[in-house]
């Protein structure tokens, strides 16, 4: 079972990097060391801490926010999901080589997810710039909220007595529906991690059971949305593959050599600058929609 999942990851990975290799090139994409560097850099910080378990969303869109990054944003959900896409593999590897879960409910939560998240770009890549702005600005506030939550031990107090490994019954068919919408909403933007860990502690699984759960969601939702993005132009390559890369080294030391390390204060902070974010997005998209109206 473990094997096969490793891999399906190491298929799903190769067959991503495929495609965005003739994607660059289709486009012609001209690539520099200023940004394969700044690149590298935004990958090793954000994957850094995604496998941490704070995620990488709110930190990625906070960088592209203060650097602009993006030169259009409504590739901002495409870019996310697929910069991602590759080091979160790695961390599933980690995740799903040392904790036990039950494979019928691991693989039935992690397919719904894939298949939200299909659906989910399906959508997104039909969106204009403004709310893609409001979506994402929305999706940075419901993430601070749950951070806080969960810095604040609410959602810990959620699974202080379950033991489970397994889901069966109309528990595991709430798990299913619950990481379809999850998928949908990653495809937005919207960080998968905290309200999958509040939804399995709330089904009664063990806390160390959220994590291959939900990184293992997001390792194959993210390559499955990811074609749908590509295939649209909804992705800004610059910088991309330094990115992939500094994501994967980033995952790897967050995994191998940090044993011990107090992020409590590091969160709060990337709780503000959720917030300051979404606020920047929100002003943006109203700007673009005064201008509509000159």
């Amino acid at each position: 079972m473990v094997i096969a999942i490793v891999v399906i990851l190491i298929i799903a990975s190769l067959g991503l990097l495929g495609l965005l290799i003739r994607g660059a090139r289709q486009k012609q994409v001209q690539f520099s060391g200023r940004d394969f560097t700044l690149g590298f850099g935004i990958g090793a910080v954000t994957d850094f801490l995604d496998t941490l378990g704070i995620g990488s969303f709110v930190t990625s869109t906070a960088i592209f926010q203060a650097t602009h990054y993006l030169k259009d944003e409504r590739q901002l959900p495409g870019t996310l999901n697929t910069m991602h896409s590759i080091p979160t593999a790695f961390e599933a590897i980690f995740f799903v080589t040392a904790v036990k879960v039950d494979p019928w409910t691991l693989l039935s939560l992690v397919l719904a997810a894939a298949v939200g998240a299909v659906l989910g770009s399906e959508f997104m890549v039909k969106l204009n710039q403004r709310r893609i702005q409001l979506i994402m600005a929305i999706a940075l506030v419901v993430t601070a909220v749950l951070m806080a939550a969960k810095l604040m031990g609410w959602v810990s107090l959620l699974g202080v007595a379950n033991h489970a490994t397994s889901l069966r019954g109309w528990p595991l068919a709430i798990g299913i529906i619950g990481n379809f919408i999850l998928g949908l909403l990653m495809s937005a933007g919207v960080g998968l991690y905290a309200p999958c860990m509040v939804m399995v502690y709330f089904l009664g699984l063990t806390p160390i059971a959220a994590f291959p759960i939900m990184m293992l969601s997001c390792a194959l939702l993210m390559p499955s949305s990811a074609v749908n993005f590509i295939r649209h132009d909804r992705v800004d390559y610059r910088g991309l593959f330094g990115i992939i890369l500094g994501g994967i080294i980033g995952v790897i030391l967050a995994a191998t050599v940090v044993k011990s390390l107090s992020l409590t204060a590091l969160s709060w902070l990337i709780v503000l600058v959720s917030l300051w974010t979404a606020s920047s997005l929100a002003k943006a998209a109203m700007r673009v929609k005064k201008a509509a109206r000159q």
